[in-house]
């Protein structure tokens, strides 16, 4: 079978009105891409019968593999299992080996199990069990007509956990693919996506059939993926790098990467490669660069931590801002990040110092300092440099966007471009 259509269908009431965001779906669709198969549809669906039988019904005519997360429980809105034994016309039967795990989790929690819980070990008795170390809800998998409908349970690690260890391994085995996808990403900051389609027009028209290229905006930086199919992924791969060789010589000056990586991450190899460490002093972003930076494994070895300075009486008497400065220039101002930075610096004992004021909204502006306004600096022992922003978002979005402005910012000191 040369192309292999999925489609996702994620299944929860939840998910409609906005109450929990569908993840599951994305990373189920990046692993079956890695694999070759093509993700055609991704639907999110009530908890209902008719939800679910509709959604069924709709994407087998379309799909060599449907995969649905959710609805599988113990609980009375999870109804999936059964909906699924009656639409393949089986039976309820015991799973010995699903029963004696659930017996040895609740043994293990000494907890009781109940009449619910025990149903958990039921299956039908046409699907094959997918067995979940990491909870109680097993995943199954239904064949036919050559065709194949996996069941997974909702929850993000149980979920994760069954598709690496059981369901992407017997994916790989049951369908014969042939077609490989490769993609390459090439990170940018400084120019935005009218500027860059511009600036590569040549070359995307020039783009071999086979090789596609999207455009990634996202909080001040673009991403360029290419994305390639063929028969052959060792030459698939060759003919990608080639065309991603290309668009990196037409603008090296704002790439930042050339991997699908987060700017911590690209922060923190480069804080790693350089063997030096940092630290920050954050007033409007609350602590949020250092989360951001913190949710890189390993990060110990380069950040130091952050002095959130929220108020102006923390930036005075811990970094040492002179209490002349803010009242002349204001807590939102370059001598004040500068102030900020050279205290971070020597009270951290770090290499690099990164530093954060500003107004993020939706009030709080002046007449000098307008809504939106943000100074970062940066230094080391020999300089400081300086960087205003005026931001025009709500409150949630300009505070994420100084926060990556900043990472962005400390990049180019210590790469020597700003």
């Amino acid at each position: 079978m040369n192309n292999i259509h999925a489609v996702i269908i994620t299944i929860g009431d939840e998910l409609l009105i906005g109450q929990t965001i569908d993840t599951n779906s994305a990373w189920i669709a990046q692993q079956l891409n890695a694999q070759g198969i093509d993700v055609v549809r991704r639907v999110a669906v009530g908890d209902t019968k008719h939800a679910i039988t509709t959604a069924l019904d709709e994407e087998w005519q379309k799909a060599s593999l449907i995969i649905l997360t959710g609805g599988l429980g113990p609980t009375s809105d999870d109804i999936t299992k059964p909906l699924l034994c009656d639409y393949f016309g089986g039976k309820l039967v015991v799973n010995e080996d699903v029963l004696t795990h659930l017996k040895e989790i609740f043994s293990r929690r000494n907890r009781p199990m109940l009449e619910r819980n025990l149903k958990q070990a039921e299956v039908p008795d046409n699907c094959s069990v997918l067995f979940n170390k990491m909870g109680t809800a097993p995943g199954m998998w239904f064949e036919k007509n050559g065709k194949v409908i996996i069941s997974l349970p909702g929850v993000p690690f149980e979920m994760k956990h069954i598709m690496e260890e059981v369901a992407l391994p017997r994916i790989k085995g049951h369908f014969s693919t042939r077609n490989a996808i490769v993609h390459k990403t090439i990170f940018t900051a400084g120019e935005g996506e009218s500027y860059l389609a511009e600036k590569i027009a040549d070359i995307e028209i020039a783009l071999p059939a086979n090789i596609k290229l999207a455009y990634l905006p996202d909080s001040g930086f673009v991403k360029l993926r290419l994305t390639g199919h063929g028969p052959d992924a060792n030459r698939l791969e060759v003919e990608v790098i080639a065309e991603q060789q290309k668009l990196i010589e037409r603008l090296s000056s704002i790439i930042i990467a050339t991997e699908d990586l987060p700017l911590e991450k690209i922060l923190g190899d480069l804080a790693k490669q350089m063997q030096v460490t940092f630290g920050l002093a954050e007033s409007c972003t609350g602590g949020y660069i250092g989360h951001f930076i913190t949710q890189v494994p390993g990060g110990s070895a380069y950040f130091k931590g952050s002095i959130v300075s929220y108020d102006n009486e923390v930036k005075q008497n811990v970094l040492g801002v002179s209490k002349d400065t803010i009242e002349q220039k204001g807590a939102v101002s370059e001598e004040t990040v500068i102030e900020m930075a050279t205290g971070a610096l020597r009270l951290l004992n770090v290499d690099y110092a990164l530093s954060v004021s500003g107004v993020l909204g939706p009030d709080g502006g002046t007449d000098r300092v307008k809504v939106g306004t943000v100074w970062m600096a940066v230094a080391d022992k020999n300089r400081v440099i300086t960087k205003v922003h005026n931001f025009f978002y709500d409150r949630e979005r300009n505070k994420e966007m100084a926060a990556k402005m900043a990472m962005l910012l400390l990049w180019k000191f210590m790469t020597g471009k700003a």
